[in-house]
């Protein structure tokens, strides 16, 4: 991609720059259809959910701006965060409200869409490192922020260009389900259709390891890693834990578990479909108990809830995570309802593509992506060979 014919804009030039909630958040409503974007790194920015009858209550005790409910309503724009985890950038097609550390922005003159969303999202963070904690990116400061854009012959932003990248360039590269996503063929409606609510007053706290059988991982260093296709899970907030393909098997652990992260990432918990090598920073969670990932992920999310307890200094290790608790429905003899956790997930939009996937079809997809890799890495180091014969040593990462 050439930048050098791109020009600089003004964030007011192309934005219309809007405002959230002012040291106010709306009470949380989980199951309210209204998402609150708050100033975090992650989960498309939504923190929390709330509704309109609730939306319309905070505005009217008072947000600093006396704004009334709709003006505190959002849709169809990039939200931008401009405090806390500084500079990420979020479309949002749906309605939504945020926090006042978070700035929706509007295209001035032009339709936003996904394509050209992903674009501009992409460039926005491109200029995180210019914002930190002793310099935020307050709005007072975003307005004259600059941007800088592919332009067309008259100079103007040529939102036909990114839209185009976007869909020849990008779209193509995604893995299969990705792909779905993007050409709205994917199943939003549940397996189950029935409308399930949650209750915690009538659930119990049960200890890990009376439902659990919890194993550590073991260490594992680059240098010993080989190739293959086994999945290595690693103490990361992301992939599902995934951190390398390998090729040792002499430690693997058992598929149809639950890996959770006690260093690095402190909480996060995926499940694994497949046999696996978790390093030593991961406890492995055998369930004693007939598991599945409808109940698997119902239990992740409860897991994560809990991250707030630990840290450096208080790490989430084997014997703490054996005696720890973890509060789940319950039957009314007392035991975990199993089944009311399986049942809830199947009755969420998108639940129909919590299925297995195709014998190694992730897998073969990824292997595909490291085969790409390789062809260029290979590429590059012929071209280095020959321009060392032709003219001596010449480092081509350097250009």
């Amino acid at each position: 991609m050439d930048t050098s014919t791109w020009k600089w804009f003004r964030y007011d030039e192309i934005f219309d720059i809007k405002h959230g909630f002012y040291n106010k958040k709306p009470e949380d409503n989980p199951e309210g259809d209204i998402p609150f974007i708050g100033a975090t790194d992650s989960n498309n920015g939504v923190t929390s959910h709330s509704d309109l009858e609730t939306i319309a209550v905070t505005t009217k005790t008072g947000d600093g701006s006396n704004s009334p409910m709709e003006e505190k309503i959002f849709e169809n724009c990039i939200a931008v965060t401009n405090n806390g985890s500084v500079g990420y950038a979020y479309f949002q097609a749906k309605p939504f409200t945020c926090t006042h550390d978070v700035n929706p922005l509007y295209l001035k003159g032009h339709e936003i869409n996904p394509y050209i969303a992903l674009f501009l999202c992409t460039l926005i963070e491109k200029e995180r490192f210019r914002w930190a904690y002793g310099r935020k990116w307050r709005p007072i400061r975003m307005p004259s922020s600059k941007i800088k854009l592919p332009v067309t012959q008259e100079g103007t932003p040529d939102w036909k260009y990114m839209e185009d990248f976007v869909k020849d360039q990008i779209i193509p590269q995604l893995p299969k389900k990705a792909q779905k996503v993007w050409l709205q063929k994917y199943d939003t409606t549940p397996r189950k259709q029935e409308n399930m609510k949650l209750n915690t007053q009538d659930w119990k706290w049960f200890v890990y390891e009376s439902i659990f059988d919890i194993r550590k991982g073991k260490r594992l260093t680059q240098a010993d890693m080989i190739d293959g296709n086994i999945p290595y899970i690693g103490a990361i907030d992301s992939n599902n834990g995934l951190s390398a393909f390998i090729g040792n098997d002499s430690q693997l652990h058992e598929a149809n578990t639950i890996t959770v992260s006690y260093n690095g990432s402190i909480g996060y918990a995926f499940y694994q479909d497949k046999e696996f090598w978790a390093t030593d920073d991961v406890n492995v969670l055998y369930p004693k108990f007939n598991l599945n990932r409808y109940i698997a992920l119902f239990i992740c999310t409860l897991i994560e809830k809990e991250q707030y307890r630990f840290c450096y200094g208080r790490k989430w290790d084997l014997e703490a995570m054996k005696k720890s608790r973890i509060k789940l429905p319950a039957t009314p003899s007392g035991t975990p309802d199993w089944q009311f956790m399986e049942d809830y997930i199947k009755s969420l939009p998108f639940s129909k593509n919590i299925e297995p996937s195709k014998p190694n079809e992730v897998v073969d997809e990824l292997m595909e992506v490291k085969k790409e890799v390789i062809k260029m890495r290979r590429a590059m180091e012929a071209q280095q060979q020959a321009n060392i014969n032709n003219y001596g040593t010449v480092n081509i990462y350097e250009k």
